[in-house]
């Protein structure tokens, strides 16, 4: 396994989770595209974790905020609803609950993860490796003449099959997933750099927000009752901040940390712009790259004046380690301070060799808990051996522990 997660590592199984079911089944007992109440028991949100923030009133097509999930000012404590009011009220609406079903309000973000577990996406490299891409269907016709290889750069297929990454989106949907994710985890310029494709960072990411938001919102309007979410997704990018690039040099960076704040805040700004409801970092296996990930988040919010709800979740390796050598809990210290929906574990691992340190994050940090682990290791085909069947199993006692709030699948899945 290469130590650094690459597109071409997300896009490497053909193996399809779940999605194919039917509308309507339940997808390995946890959840019914046609369903509206709750699956399982989730993790008690600590008071931290869904304290009146952004989080309150992010909601699927911006019904509260007319941002598509941006926050609006704080909730005064008294406009919190009566004590028997039905969870997936909104307590930011206080309507009478004996409206029309037409006239209630939507349900937030805050609202779904208070009455049970999310469901997030599972891969998209899976889903694009399934659609048995060549050069050419990479490239399209927008970039027809471009000079250099693009098969493997996922992220280029929002502008050149762009039908193709909603029909994705679309699947999982359908499938039962609450949130899915942009197809933008390289699509910062420091990653699409490699392509020459840097140029169009601010680009990509619009229409990967757009398409995402185009599914999401279908699906919404089929159960308005049961909003979907849309994150943004934001990679670690192929650079490292904590480990020097050159091993003859242990000073050198083949970026700075204000290059990379840089960098983040363009995608960060294009997904805000293109409608998102949550920016989630993912994958990050240098803390220090993450970090800043997250001070680029912060300062986009200080000058818009608006936020999203943050995620943020890395990834550890054989030994429970980041590739900065950081365990779980020194991960989770290195990021406490900043105001996140959630903290999480993703990709690495499968979800048996990841049970400890799910616990371990449950235990420690008072933000709601995301796992959404890779289909095992890859094998020595570069393929992923779990079953839909093997990893829902060990992720239902997941669920069953108390350790999630927001669950779903990585490379393999």
């Amino acid at each position: 396994m290469s130590a650094t997660p690459s597109r071409a590592t997300k896009a490497a199984s053909s193996r399809s989770i779940a999605i194919h079911a039917p509308a309507g089944t339940v997808l390995e007992g946890w959840v019914s595209a046609r369903s509206t109440g709750p699956w399982l028991t989730h993790r008690p949100p600590r008071d931290r974790a869904l304290s009146p923030s952004a989080a309150d009133t992010a909601t699927s097509g911006g019904a509260a905020a007319g941002f598509h999930g941006v926050s609006a000012p704080p909730r005064s404590p008294m406009m919190e609803g009566p004590p028997d009011r039905p969870p997936s009220w909104s307590a930011a609406c206080p309507l009478s609950p004996h409206l029309p079903a037409h006239r209630m309000p939507r349900p937030t973000l805050h609202d779904v993860l208070r009455e049970r577990i999310a469901i997030l996406d599972g891969a998209m490299g899976t889903m694009v490796h399934a659609l048995g891409l060549d050069e050419q269907g990479f490239r399209g016709d927008r970039f027809r003449e471009h000079g250099r290889d693009l098969k493997n750069c996922i992220d280029v297929l929002t502008l050149t099959q762009g039908d193709s990454i909603r029909g994705i989106h679309a699947a999982y949907l359908e499938a039962g997933a609450d949130i899915v994710e942009t197809n933008t985890f390289g699509a910062t310029s420091v990653a699409l750099a490699d392509f020459g494709l840097q140029a169009h960072t601010r680009e990509l990411n619009l229409a990967a927000a757009r398409l995402a938001r185009e599914a999401a919102d279908a699906a919404t309007a089929l159960t308005p009752d049961r909003p979907r979410f849309v994150a943004g997704s934001i990679g670690p990018t192929n650079k490292q901040l904590s480990i020097a690039g050159n091993v003859a040099d242990p000073g050198h960076r083949d970026v700075t940390y204000d290059e990379m704040v840089a960098a983040y805040r363009e995608q960060i700004e294009a997904l805000i712009d293109g409608g998102v409801d949550i920016l989630l970092a993912e994958t990050a296996f240098d803390t220090l790259v993450l970090k800043a990930c997250l001070h680029a988040i912060e300062r986009t919010f200080a000058d818009l004046g608006r936020s999203l709800p943050v995620m943020a979740s890395f990834t550890i390796f054989e030994g429970g380690r980041t590739l900065s050598a950081q365990t779980v809990e020194a991960c989770w210290t290195s990021i406490s301070h900043v105001d996140l929906l959630s903290a999480g574990i993703n990709c690495a691992l499968g979800p048996e060799k990841l049970r400890t340190h799910v616990a371990d994050l449950a235990r420690i940090t008072p933000r709601l808990v995301s796992c959404y682990p890779n289909a095992g290791l890859p094998n020595a085909l570069g393929g992923f051996d779990e079953t839909p069947e093997m990893m829902a199993g060990v992720l239902r006692q997941f669920a069953e522990e108390g350790w999630l709030n927001i669950v779903g699948g990585c490379c393999g899945t």
